[in-house]
């Protein structure tokens, strides 16, 4: 619908940016209120409080959105498309995400990756045989749309765990309570805020590339210096530095890999585009998760199992762990920056700079 409502140029990067400055600030301001619920209600309300929040959208969306439905076409809702898919990319997230708790090769996993292959080879199958595909493939072949998605996957995959791991270190490693470390997110949400704001004016003025390659290095990092973190460490000396900077990249590869994703598509695929993107992040974070996840648990199992199931060696299993997560998660940025440089076509970058939207031609 943004993309919709702003034509192509300076007008749809200022509104992207506002829209990723409120998702990104939304996503850390979750973690930190996530923190005050569990500390006060218990966990369970970290669920419960979506009730009241999708009932209050559910009323005032109709009325300040504006209709984008053509009347006057013709609409055909590809049903089993849609059912295919999402039952397929679910129970690969599931899947994916439970290795932690299943491990790789149990029956369970494997069962659930076996159907979820079927059901997406299926949803391949119906997409191409449909009138109305819900997925035209067709629109891969805009390359830098292909190139933003393929690093929107690794931006989830690198950025998404470090919240977990993050969280698991202050409360298991430096004995944080939820509420403590909940609030210990709020610098991030404040930066990522800002940065989402800038980038959004550097993307008019350099290019969504430069940008994004910038947020990714940052991102990375970030990363590497979170995985330098000792058993005592301190929150100013060992997590503040690298939580500011993560901010930044954050808010850097967020905005310009959306404007990315949706530059020079025509607006009757703008919402095919737009939920690409967000599908891409989304299965990013769990596969990221599903596999750092798995590095992190088996070095410290193997730390634990080494030292005799030791009470007092389990501080340092786990913070080896987390360092190694992170560090695979700076692997996940790295791969992005090679990914952007060679997926996302700088001619498609510069076709934005400095032009004004009357002055760019609509696809």
């Amino acid at each position: 619908m943004v993309t919709n409502m702003f034509e192509e140029g300076a007008e749809r990067n200022k509104a992207l940016g506002v829209w990723g400055a409120v998702s990104g600030s939304g996503g850390a301001a979750g973690v930190l209120l996530g923190g005050v619920l569990t500390e006060y209600l218990g966990w369970e309300w970290v669920l419960w409080v979506n009730v009241p929040i999708g009932v209050i959208a559910a009323i005032l969306a109709p009325r300040l959105l504006v209709e984008s439905r053509r009347e006057t076409d013709l609409r055909h809702f590809d049903a089993l498309g849609a059912v295919t898919v999402t039952a397929g990319l679910s129970l690969l997230v599931f899947a994916l995400v439970d290795t932690i708790n299943e491990g790789w090769g149990s029956t369970q996993t494997l069962a659930l990756l076996a159907v979820a292959l079927v059901l997406i080879v299926a949803f391949v199958f119906i997409e191409l045989r449909s009138r109305d595909p819900l997925m035209p493939f067709g629109i891969f072949r805009m390359r830098t749309l292909t190139g933003a998605n393929v690093v929107g996957l690794l931006v989830g995959a690198s950025i998404f765990a470090m919240f977990f791991f993050l969280s698991r270190y202050m409360q298991q490693v430096l004995e944080y309570s939820a509420l403590k470390a909940g609030l210990s997110y709020l610098p991030l949400a404040l930066a990522i805020i800002a940065s989402a704001g800038v980038a959004s004016v550097l993307v008019t003025r350099l290019g969504f590339k430069k940008v994004l390659i910038a947020g990714l290095a940052l991102v990375a990092v970030a990363l590497l210096w979170f995985a330098q973190v000792p058993i005592k460490g301190s929150y100013v000396s060992d997590l503040l530095g690298p939580m500011v900077i993560a901010a930044v990249g954050l808010g850097f590869a967020f905005v310009p890999v959306t404007i990315a994703a949706v530059s020079g598509v025509s607006q009757d695929k703008s919402g095919l585009a737009s939920g690409l993107i967000n599908t891409s992040q989304q299965l990013g974070g769990a596969l990221g998760l599903a596999v750092l996840g798995t590095i992190a648990s088996s070095k410290t199992t193997d730390l634990l199992s080494s030292a005799q199931g030791d009470p007092a060696a389990v501080p340092g299993a786990l913070t080896e762990g987390f360092q190694l997560a992170f560090m695979t998660g700076a692997g996940f940025a790295v791969v992005g920056i090679i990914a952007t440089l060679v997926l996302v076509r700088s001619e498609d970058s510069q076709a934005i700079v400095g032009a004004s939207p009357a002055e760019l031609p609509m696809a």
